[in-house]
């Protein structure tokens, strides 16, 4: 891999970014936010699996973009949920996935994967047919090694601090192992109560009754399952975790007083809640959640704008999570007012904000950031993390918002061994953008090293209050 990838071709800004790039290259990763499973960890002799487990089955990214070519996910080893036979011959699936690498050139997925293979397993050779034996066994002869088991990794990868993101309702056992083990390594949980939350979600009162379990408080009505999330919040924070996260269609907010929202969840709890209803709750509930960071010290973040398995087919027969996610259009301005007129100028709140729709960053988000003390702006996500979409962030969002109101990088992802490419391409594209700040004069080196330094470790610490 060409060693000032991604960094622009006129030659001075291609040496300023070179020197930005190599002050923060070494730094520790803070991962904030992000959905490795904390099982990995509780093992010390855990294993990654074979290289089709690795990179191929779990991530969403991958199968999404193969399946759009017509490779049925049966065929990748997804697992089923309606009992139909998947592929379980794991070299035959990276056999057919490096028959089609050629589909992710160009990409952010292609460019991760490549980083990955290249700085992980020493593979820095194009994945093809004719190689595609040989390297499956070299990568899983080195997954069988002691150093490549996922605490190994942990520490050769540099994390600081990784977090995972939980349940409500999630006991946390793997995060207690982990602890008890004693090892150096910070797994840190995230409470995320959006099943609790959802009442029109499935499962939901199965959901109730499994905090009503783990919280020791019997839910029956509004204020008791206040007290029971509430107690769920100590425990999560008991047990190290910084920060909830709620995964939302819409970021909108509403101030709902106790009758309204007693009489919203006994409709759910007896089964006769409507869509508008169980939207109006978690709007609610949004504001709810804000209140108890105010008081807890959680930092909250709120994710929405994704139309979550818009392909039914593949819901029914694989489940969620199979790449069939699509951005929407989202309004932030009107929808977090209610919200931010009671806990914006709260110096005790902080809340992280993210969006799949780009068209608000200038519009709404950096000058929404620009303004209150306790909002602060997360990066590019999901279908923007990428260069392009970095490039377009910075342009979009920092000469309103300020880099100092906005919340570093998380890699957001499952892949594990992805984690240093994911923060490799930040940290190069923030590096080529600080430099064409430097190169036109409009900050110095010295600022710029400082940013840069910033943008890689100290935003994301101080976001998340790690």
């Amino acid at each position: 891999m060409h060693s000032d990838r991604l960094f622009s071709p006129d030659p001075l800004t291609r040496q300023a970014a070179r020197e930005l790039y190599e002050s923060v290259a070494q730094l520790p990763l803070i991962c904030p936010h992000g959905h490795v499973d904390a099982r990995l960890f509780s093992d010390p002799a855990a294993s990654l699996g074979s290289p089709a487990e690795l990179l191929i089955i779990p991530d969403h990214y991958v199968i999404r973009m193969l399946y759009s070519q017509g490779i049925p996910l049966s065929s990748l080893g997804v697992p089923s949920v309606d009992g139909r036979p998947v592929e379980n011959n794991h070299r035959k699936i990276w056999c057919t996935f490096c028959e089609n690498f050629h589909l992710f050139r160009g990409t952010p997925s292609g460019l991760w994967l490549e980083t990955e293979l290249s700085q992980v397993f020493g593979i820095d050779e194009s994945l093809s047919p004719a190689n595609a034996d040989r390297l499956y066994d070299l990568i899983a002869d080195k997954l069988a090694m002691p150093a490549f088991t996922p605490r190994a990794l942990y520490e050769r990868f540099n994390i600081e601090v990784l977090c995972t993101t939980d349940v409500a309702t999630d006991p946390l056992q793997a995060h207690l192992a982990i602890r008890q083990s004693g090892w150096s390594g910070r797994i840190l949980p995230t409470f995320r109560p959006d099943v609790v939350m959802s009442l029109d979600a499935p499962g939901w009162r199965a959901e109730i009754d499994r905090l009503s379990q783990t919280s020791g408080v019997e839910v029956t009505d509004y204020r008791s399952y206040l007290r029971a999330l509430e107690q769920r919040r100590d425990f999560f924070r008991s047990m190290g975790a910084t920060a909830t996260d709620h995964g939302v269609l819409e970021p909108e907010t509403v101030d709902l007083d106790t009758l309204e929202a007693e009489t919203l969840f006994q409709h759910a709890l007896h089964g006769q809640s409507s869509t508008a209803e169980a939207k109006r709750f978690t709007a609610g509930m949004l504001v709810e959640m804000a209140r108890m960071s105010a008081e807890d010290g959680l930092v909250m973040q709120i994710h929405p704008g994704s139309l979550r398995s818009h392909n039914r087919s593949v819901l029914e027969q694989f489940g969620p999570d199979r790449g069939g996610d699509i951005p929407i259009r989202t309004e932030y301005t009107r929808a977090l007012l209610p919200l931010l007129n009671r806990f914006g100028n709260d110096p005790r709140f902080r809340l992280v904000i993210f969006t799949l729709d780009e068209s608000t960053y200038a519009r709404e988000l950096a000058p929404l950031v620009g303004h209150y003390p306790a909002l602060k702006l997360g990066p590019p996500w999901w279908f923007h993390d990428s260069p392009n979409g970095m490039r377009r962030y910075f342009d979009q969002v920092m000469e309103t918002a300020g880099l100092y109101n906005t919340a570093g990088f998380n890699d957001d992802t499952r892949a594990f061994c992805s984690i240093p490419a994911r923060h490799d391409v930040w940290r190069r594209v923030s590096s080529d953008w600080l430099a064409g700040l430097v190169v036109r004069h409009v900050v110095g080196m010295p600022d710029a090293l400082e940013m840069g330094q910033e943008l890689a470790v100290g935003l994301a610490k101080r976001a998340y209050r790690l």
